[in-house]
């Protein structure tokens, strides 16, 4: 009777303390809504505004139009906006692949002391870009490089300064973030389905078809989309080692903010930006509803 009375005294102390918690819990949330929404909210309305302005440079007056978004999906506006999605496409998806098998093999592998340096090794690869990465690449494999001078890759008509040689620099950080987004991933597939399937008469192939990749399938096709995202946005590299050779979002937005090309084009290069966002967009898009479909693997 009296551990009845202690319990039944307890509930109602308790339930205030909870009311007081979820009430509390909401605005835990403010700070993290206020930082994006002035790190990220006021620039894309900036970015909106301008992309819909156009400035008269005789008078100073301002009207909105859609004049921006026509030009920039026009001549090689529109060029070096396929170009970027066509590269990052492309360098995302062999990423992805190779990506996976190097974390499959590491993950795989009985020596502790080799997932460790691969992971280490990849977490410094992958934040390794910029200015500094097209230099090492320039300085390997450009015109007068390294490795280009002692192989005799000219003459065998190797160009760094290309379409393929800007996917082959790309590589050299998106396949690092691949392994250290899809490892964990590796991780939770359980040895029991393994067994499971060749008991069942599975081969290897059947397995990773049937089994493993549709388990997978949310963390790659979230890969995928982070490779993509990375290269589509990535502009320093680019712009140290091919300058124009090579057409790309990124660095039309450069010229025609800087007026390399034609002046008083700022608000042209905010409506490339509102291109970028809108494919990006589209990306998540198409991504979200896979991603729903395939984490019910991940929920059995």
């Amino acid at each position: 009777m009296t551990v009845a009375l202690t319990e039944a005294d307890t509930v109602p102390a308790a339930a205030p303390r909870q009311r007081r918690r979820r009430a509390v819990g909401p605005l835990a949330v403010l700070p993290l809504l206020a930082f994006v929404a002035i790190a990220f909210g006021v620039p894309a309305l900036a970015m909106l505004n301008g992309a819909f302005t156009v400035k008269d440079q005789a008078t100073g007056a301002t009207s909105y139009t859609t004049a921006n978004l026509t030009a920039s999906l026009q001549g090689a506006y529109l060029t070096a906006l396929v170009g970027s999605v066509k590269l990052s496409a492309v360098s995302a998806a062999l990423a992805t692949v190779l990506g996976l098998l190097l974390a499959q093999a590491v993950v795989t592998s009985r020596f502790r002391a080799l997932r460790e340096a691969v992971l280490t090794a990849s977490g410094v690869l992958a934040n390794f870009g910029g200015v500094p990465l097209a230099f090492a690449f320039v300085a390997t494999l450009g015109n007068a490089g390294v490795l280009t001078r002692h192989l005799g890759l000219t003459d065998k008509g190797w160009n760094l300064y290309s379409f393929w040689g800007l996917v082959i620099v790309y590589l050299y950080f998106l396949i690092p973030l691949m392994v250290l987004t899809i490892t964990p991933a590796l991780d939770g597939l359980r040895s029991q389905w393994r067994e499971a399937a060749q008991n069942n008469g599975a081969t290897g192939v059947q397995y990773w078809r049937h089994v493993a990749l549709p388990v997978l399938a949310p963390s790659l096709l979230g890969g995928l989309v982070l490779l993509f995202g990375s290269a589509f946005a990535a502009y320093a590299t680019a712009a140290a080692m091919v300058g124009s050779a090579v057409p790309l979002v990124t660095l039309q937005i450069a010229d025609a903010i800087s007026g390399n090309v034609l002046v008083g084009q700022e608000n042209v290069a905010l409506a490339l930006s509102l291109d970028m966002v809108l494919v990006a967009g589209l990306v998540m898009a198409v991504y979200l509803p896979l991603q729903r479909r395939s984490a019910r693997w991940l929920e059995a």
